[in-house]
């Protein structure tokens, strides 16, 4: 499946009063403090924005996003693969006193200008939907660290060392 590119701005009051819908594909090249968080520079994001006007006429924006990424894994430090996907309705104001007149369940989208960035609006969806911390399945970090430590030791070969503390004992008899 071939998908478009997603602009970079786009009047949204204008897009919002036409009812305007637009999906397309970002690369991650395009979003520099998402991909500062990331493993590697791989991977797709799929997004699909929806304007239009709610019940009280208010200007909205509906993002869905899909992302398939690469993070990197806390325990064992090596590229785990991740999948983002989320929703948000989000209503456009001018200033951030109406802002604050928004209904709870949306979230403000300050537009001063007539141009919305939509790669910056879909770059903070995204920062905001990674976990705080990823981790692959135990048993896989387990193999993977495994192969950096080498095998076990036995638990027999532990007695066979030689007591640090010996030298202190043999000092306390001296005396």
């Amino acid at each position: 499946m071939l998908t478009e590119p997603l602009p970079s701005t786009l009047d949204v009051r204008k897009a919002a009063a036409r009812g305007v819908s637009i999906s397309g594909a970002l690369n991650l090249a395009n979003l520099p403090r998402f991909t500062a968080l990331l493993a590697a520079e791989q991977g797709e994001i799929d997004a699909e924005l929806t304007f239009s006007r709610d019940e009280e006429k208010q200007p909205v924006i509906e993002v869905c996003y899909q992302a398939k990424v690469l993070v990197e894994c806390q325990r064992c430090l090596q590229a785990m693969p991740l999948e983002l996907a989320g929703e948000n309705t989000l209503g456009i104001v001018w200033t951030d006193d109406q802002a604050r007149h928004l209904p709870r369940h949306l979230d403000p989208l300050i537009v001063p200008e007539e141009g919305a960035n939509l790669w910056e609006l879909l770059e903070d969806e995204l920062i905001l939907a990674l976990p705080s911390f990823n981790y692959h399945d135990t048993e896989d970090c387990k193999q993977i660290l495994s192969d950096y430590t080498g095998p076990a030791p036995d638990e027999g070969e532990g007695d066979n060392k030689p007591n640090p503390f010996d030298i202190l004992a043999q000092l306390k008899t001296d005396k």
